[in-house]
């Protein structure tokens, strides 16, 4: 199993020179799983992935949506692998009972929004609508669905293959207590990807608007969870657009003061999962 972070931006992407280290691409990771392929998310970030993904022949894959709002779709009219018609990949997400989740994501390629539609698209494009508690498998991999805590609604993810875990959990606020769907679908985890696009003093307020009911959580409380759910490396990932390098820096070394196998996710990085249980 092998992790891939080609957007790691929260809200909107935020190009610059104060960002490029940690980059500025919105939601998109790439799991790898022996030889079958998930895109965690389509933001800006999936149009780069899909000309690596193009570089290496006929695209396979499973796109795994943690819901629907513009920040973790607007990529996917981007991804060239769309266009191709050797393409085959399976849409997977939910719209928590607002329309379906094809016609969600033809509305943002729909006139005079974009100039093509999705379905002038040329590949083969299915469809899975999928609810909390759902699990399946896709090839030898198995894969659990959680709901989160999000305004509209959102999902969580679990990927499970040959004794190996990767948790993505993005676009989620914490409760008062670990978060008891979470901790469930996250115990014992090589890997745990939560939202950590606030600090707790941003979240309370303490220096302006508090960011409480926007849906999103903290380092201190992903710590709280890779604790409890007692998870090998916790990945801090939608860093708020505004947050520059150093900030996300700084961050990093607060989350390891709470539990010391922490990293901030930054474009381009690459997590063997193999590897990283081994060094646990």
């Amino acid at each position: 199993m092998q992790i891939k972070f080609w957007g790691v931006r929260g809200s909107i992407a935020s190009p610059g020179p104060e960002t490029a280290a940690v980059g500025g691409n919105t939601s998109c990771v790439e799991v790898r799983c022996g030889a079958a392929r998930f895109i965690l998310d389509a933001g800006t970030g999936i149009r780069k992935l899909g000309d690596a993904l193009m570089a290496e022949g006929n695209v396979r894959a499973t796109l795994l949506l943690s819901h629907l709002h513009w920040d973790h779709i607007q990529g996917l009219p981007f991804f060239v692998p769309a266009y191709v018609p050797s393409t085959r990949v399976e849409v997977v997400g939910t719209t928590h009972g607002v329309g379906t989740l094809r016609d969600t994501l033809a509305n943002q390629m729909a006139a005079p929004n974009f100039p093509v539609r999705l379905e002038d698209l040329g590949a083969e494009i299915a469809y899975r609508e999928v609810r909390h508690g759902q699990a399946f498998d896709i090839g030898e991999v198995k894969v659990r669905v959680a709901k989160l805590n999000h305004p509209g609604g959102v999902l969580a993810y679990r990927l499970d293959h040959a004794g190996k875990s990767v948790v993505y959990a993005t676009d989620t606020e914490h409760y008062a207590c670990v978060d008891p769907a979470l901790r469930s679908l996250a115990e014992g985890a090589d890997v745990l990807i939560y939202d950590s696009q606030y600090t707790p003093e941003e979240y309370r307020g303490d220096h302006g608007r508090s960011k409480a009911g926007w849906g999103h959580s903290t380092y201190v409380a992903g710590a709280e969870l890779a604790r409890a759910a007692g998870v090998g490396t916790y990945v801090l990932f939608h860093h708020d657009p505004t947050r520059n390098d150093a900030a996300v820096d700084d961050m990093e070394r607060l989350a390891r003061d709470l539990f010391p196998s922490s990293l901030a996710a930054r474009e381009g990085m690459v997590l063997g999962v193999d590897a990283l249980a081994e060094a646990a």
